[in-house]
């Protein structure tokens, strides 16, 4: 499973037949886990590709770039189905609700956002941090997501609201 820089990640798909990688040389790609060929096209970013995530379905890939966006692609030919999407900054994980119907991503502009994940439209506002966010996942219901920051705190939010959820978990 070769790309052409450093892979930064790597995860299975639900069903463990592929594997989805993301790499520096600016692509993610997804790859047959039991003989290492790559699968459709690669995912194509204009900058490092820091993160990849299989939907819960499997059916689709989101990535995120230090070209400051994201996005959902067909995992079995690589088409993009989403257009780029992003909130400024450079964007550090994207993650797919348990549903797959949204995408949370975290960005070093000090928030994280909710999108859909089928049109790549915003939901809701901005979740602000003081410091860059490094990861924003869901709860495995999905009713509330949870993101990781550098001002060393990490905060609960209603993923449907997009309101704080108690006070910060200060580290």
């Amino acid at each position: 499973l070769s790309h052409k820089d450093r892979v930064d990640q790597a995860q299975f798909s639900p069903d463990g037949r592929r594997i989805v990688t993301a790499s520096l040389d600016h692509t993610a790609r997804v790859w047959d886990a039991q003989t290492g060929r790559p699968l459709g096209q690669p995912l194509l970013h204009f900058d490092d590709v820091i993160g990849a995530q299989f939907s819960p379905d499997g059916q689709r890939v989101v990535t995120c770039s230090r070209d400051q966006t994201a996005r959902v692609w067909e995992a079995a030919t690589g088409r993009p189905l989403t257009d780029p999407f992003g909130q400024g900054g450079i964007l550090k994980s994207a993650q797919f609700s348990p549903d797959g119907q949204w995408v949370v991503t975290a960005s070093d502009n000090s928030t994280a956002q909710v999108w859909d994940a089928f049109s790549g439209q915003p939901h809701g506002g901005l979740l602000r941090h003081r410091g860059p966010v490094i990861l924003a996942s869901f709860s495995p219901d999905g009713r509330m997501l949870v993101t990781a920051s550098v001002d060393r705190t990490a905060r609960v939010w209603n993923a449907r609201t997009g309101l704080a959820v108690g006070l910060p978990l200060q580290h």
